[in-house]
């Protein structure tokens, strides 16, 4: 293996975290933002781009941290390495409310495509890339633009999604839809296209938009059940009303006097 054998394990329920057990001289790499907690024998770097070829050149290095911008991620990534003896554990919690999926890049053909914000950690050598969609439609309307992140390697890594996370294996030439925002990832063989809604009333008055994700197998894919555009728009909504003077039911005929009686107050 060219990548780092690491252990792990996912304590949490909603707001998870993964806890990462290194040997000596073992690393990590994960965004910045993500740390939680480690073991003093271990030791934090920052570093341009994956470190996934630690002889690269320095060029090398630029153009891999650039494409890491493209994809909207921090232009460095922090390297936390075991400088000592026995065992010591890094920690990494999840950005907000949802499942941490980890995935075994060598069972998964070395290659699973993400949304943009999807990677938290994996182990050193893994390979964190953009992939860019050739296919207008896709880039276009698929709620990810042409680029989408890929992590490439035959190691172990991890990646957040909000909500509750479904994995589900898709047989040779299966087809499934599914809403743009919720698609997490699929592994790399899986063929991923953009497919219209049928039917003008279910375009403009459906609620779903225009287009679904259209997978086709074979593959793994994940779906999550909250996409943080979902949870942000909520949040966003509900402040507005909260600091307008009202609250989840400001809607209601009685208004003030309506708060008033739940014991909101006016």
């Amino acid at each position: 293996m060219n990548t780092h054998e690491i252990d792990y394990q996912i304590f949490g329920e909603e707001m998870q975290y993964v806890e990462i057990e290194l040997d000596p001289q073992e690393t990590v790499i994960a965004e910045p933002g993500s740390f939680m907690m480690m073991d003093p024998d271990i030791e934090m770097a920052t570093i341009f781009g994956d470190g996934a070829a630690p002889q690269q050149s320095f060029w090398g290095k630029m153009m891999s941290a650039g494409k890491r911008v493209l994809t909207g991620e921090n232009l460095f990534m922090t390297a936390y390495t075991h400088k000592g003896h026995g065992k010591q554990t890094v920690s990494f919690a999840s950005p907000y409310p949802g499942k941490i999926i980890a995935l075994d890049l060598s069972e998964l053909g070395g290659k699973v495509v993400c949304q943009k914000d999807a990677f938290l950690c994996a182990a050193q050598g893994t390979s964190v890339g953009i992939e860019f969609s050739r296919k207008l439609g896709r880039g276009f309307f698929g709620g990810e633009g042409f680029i989408m992140q890929k992590i490439e390697g035959d190691g172990m890594a991890f990646m957040h999604a909000g909500g509750f996370v479904m994995e589900r294996t898709l047989e040779v030439g299966e087809k499934l839809r599914v809403d743009t925002g919720c698609l997490v990832a699929y592994q790399g063989v899986v063929d991923y296209d953009i497919e219209m809604v049928k039917g003008i009333r279910n375009k403009m008055f459906g609620g779903e938009g225009f287009f679904y994700a259209n997978l086709i197998g074979p593959g793994k894919v994940w779906i999550q059940t909250l996409p943080f555009s979902r949870l942000a728009n909520r949040v966003v909504q509900n402040s507005r009303h909260l600091f307008s003077g009202g609250g989840k039911g400001e809607g209601s005929v009685l208004g003030s006097l309506g708060n008033l009686l739940d014991g909101d107050g006016f």
